[in-house]
């Protein structure tokens, strides 16, 4: 790949950036998935600048993923329950033409690093059982711990796998 890769931490500056990219995204990852209601409640429930904010207020960190200097992509990560040793990956996008390039590999490996050098030794995840994303976290050395339908309020639930990676 001739384009340079890189990976910068985000800033709250950057909350109406990742909600952009969210609604990008989003509609392609989960069009065949979720009712266009529920993907607009849960766009603006877990996308809208000032709950990205607050996340990041509570200590999640976001990177931003860069290709040739345009934002691709973003992930947020933080500890899990106040256990040193257990952290979460809540959310990790890129932009579907970015896809198939190996940049998710190169975006979680540096997640990897960053979570095993803050002393975590675990990593969940959770994904839609319908989401090829599942895949794709399997080849990254995820299993599947326990399944679940979450209430997620106005009705709608997230039907998703709980992942795990051992560091």
């Amino acid at each position: 790949m001739s384009e340079i890769f890189k990976m910068v931490e985000a800033t709250p500056q950057d909350a109406e950036l990742i909600e952009q990219l969210a609604h990008v995204i989003w509609v392609d990852a989960y069009r065949d998935i979720l009712s266009k209601d529920q993907m607009d409640y849960m766009l603006t429930w877990m996308y809208s600048p000032e709950v990205l904010r607050q996340q990041m207020a509570d200590g999640h960190t976001f990177l931003l993923a860069m290709l040739a200097e345009k934002t691709v992509g973003f992930a947020g990560f933080s500890i899990k329950d106040n256990d040193l040793m257990h952290w979460k990956l809540h959310k990790i996008y890129l932009l579907p033409e970015t896809q198939g390039k190996g940049l998710g590999r190169l975006f979680m490996e540096e997640i990897f690093r960053r979570v095993n050098q803050a002393g975590g030794h675990y990593l969940d995840l959770h994904v839609n059982r319908q989401n090829k994303a599942q895949f794709v976290y399997q080849k990254m050395g995820f299993k599947i711990i326990s399944s679940g339908d979450y209430e997620i309020g106005n009705g709608y639930f997230m039907n998703d796998y709980v992942m795990q990676k051992t560091l």
